[in-house]
C-alpha cells in the first residue's frame, strides 16, 4: 500500500477515533447532567431532614435530593452530639425548588460553663456568683475551722476553674467557726410541727416558742418560719422559735 494512503487512514481513523470519544462525553453530559437540570427547572422537592446527621452525611443527603448544602456557624447545642446538624432552614418537609440552598447549623455541644471560685465567699455572695455563671448551690456542709469565719466558704465541690454544664449545683463546705459547740440551724420551713421538732432536738437545739397563724393556703401545723432562721450557725442549745398553720377558731396544742 502506499506510504502516503496509509499514512491518512491512520490519521483518519485517529481523528475518528477522537471525535467518538467527544461525542460520547458530551452526550454522557447532557443524559446526566444538563437534561436533569434541565427538566427539573421550575419543579419542586420537599426538604429531606438531617437534623442529627453528621455534616458529610447531611452533605449527601442533601445533594442526592437536588439541593445545595450551606454550613453555618456552629451553636452551642444540649440535644444534639457535637459535629451533628442540630438545625436547618428551610426545615424539614418545606417545598421547594429545585437546587435551593439549605442552611445547616452544626452543634458545637452542650454549652459548657467554668466553675467560679468560692473560697473566702460568704454563702449569699457564693450564691450570686454561681448564678452569675449559669451554675446553683448544691448541699451545704459545715465544718469546725480555725481559719475561716463563721458562714465562710472553705472548700467547694467541684475545683475552680473546672468545665460543667450549665445549671450545674455545685456543693460547699462552710466555717462553722471554731468551736464544735457551734452548730448550723437546721431548715424546718414547711416541715410538720411533730417533724420540725424531732429535727430540731436532733441537730443539738431545743425547740423555743411556737408561734400559731391563720393561714387557709396550708394544713394546719406546718411551719412556716422560723428564728434563727436556717443555714445560720447558733450555739448548741439554742431555742428555735417556730411559726405554724392552723385553721381559725381551730384549738391549738395544748390548749383545753
Amino acid at each position: 500500500m502506499n506510504p502516503d494512503r496509509e499514512r491518512k487512514i491512520k490519521t483518519f481513523l485517529k481523528y475518528s477515533l477522537v471525535g467518538f470519544l467527544v461525542f460520547l462525553f458530551l452526550f454522557l453530559l447532557m443524559d446526566n447532567l444538563v437534561m436533569p437540570l434541565y427538566v427539573q427547572q421550575g419543579k419542586s422537592t420537599r426538604v429531606p431532614s438531617v437534623l442529627g446527621l453528621p455534616v458529610e452525611e447531611a452533605r449527601k443527603v442533601m445533594t442526592d435530593s437536588g439541593l445545595e448544602f450551606k454550613e453555618t456557624e456552629p451553636k452551642a447545642d444540649k440535644e444534639y452530639p457535637v459535629g451533628t446538624v442540630a438545625f436547618q432552614n428551610p426545615a424539614p418537609g418545606a417545598e421547594v425548588k429545585f437546587g435551593r440552598n439549605v442552611y445547616l447549623t452544626v452543634s458545637g455541644g452542650e454549652l459548657l460553663v467554668l466553675v467560679p471560685s468560692l473560697r473566702g465567699k460568704s454563702i449569699r455572695d457564693g450564691t450570686f456568683t454561681l448564678e452569675r455563671f449559669g451554675l446553683a448551690l448544691g448541699e451545704i456542709t459545715y465544718q469546725v475551722s480555725q481559719d475561716f469565719p463563721e458562714n465562710t466558704i472553705i472548700d467547694q465541690g467541684i475545683p475552680t476553674g473546672t468545665n460543667v454544664r450549665k445549671g450545674s449545683r455545685i456543693d460547699i463546705v462552710v466555717s462553722q467557726g471554731k468551736s464544735v459547740d457551734r452548730l448550723p440551724v437546721p431548715k424546718v420551713i414547711m416541715k410538720t410541727l411533730t417533724e420540725a421538732e424531732r429535727a430540731v432536738v436532733q441537730q443539738g437545739f431545743r425547740v423555743g416558742n411556737i408561734t400559731y397563724q391563720v393561714n387557709l393556703d396550708l394544713l394546719p401545723n406546718t411551719v412556716i418560719d422560723q428564728y434563727p432562721r436556717s443555714g445560720e450557725i447558733a450555739a448548741s442549745g439554742t431555742a428555735i422559735d417556730l411559726f405554724v398553720t392552723k385553721k381559725p377558731d381551730s384549738p391549738i396544742r395544748g390548749e383545753n
